[in-house]
């Protein structure tokens, strides 16, 4: 996610859309919403890994989507700490923007 690909720039697209959808969701959130969405990250360490983030940011926002059903978390690494985690019911609706080649 560091470069100015295509695909970085449709994954930015999707969090600038699922943001203006949602405003509550934090750009930490709807990354993972994203990344989730779009087969980019399915564990917290990858996607804090890609995006340059600390993985304890990406835990309290992953536990966050999760209490409202936008993530559900399948499997947890008790050692690492590393959560392995799918879109949620919640995140039906944006499923379609994540089938799309384009952004709007």
């Amino acid at each position: 996610m560091n470069g100015e690909t295509p695909e970085t720039e449709r994954f930015m697209a999707l969090v600038a859309r699922l943001r203006a959808d949602d405003p509550l969701l934090t750009p930490i959130q709807a990354g993972l919403v994203v990344a989730a969405g779009l087969g980019i990250a399915g564990d917290s360490r990858t996607f804090a890994r890609l995006l340059g983030l600390a993985h304890a940011l990406v835990l309290r926002e992953l536990t966050a989507l999760s209490a409202h059903d936008l993530l559900r978390v399948t499997k947890r690494d008790g050692r690492t700490m590393r959560s392995h985690f799918v879109p949620g019911e919640a995140a039906a609706r944006y499923a379609v923007l994540f089938q799309r080649n384009d952004t709007v």
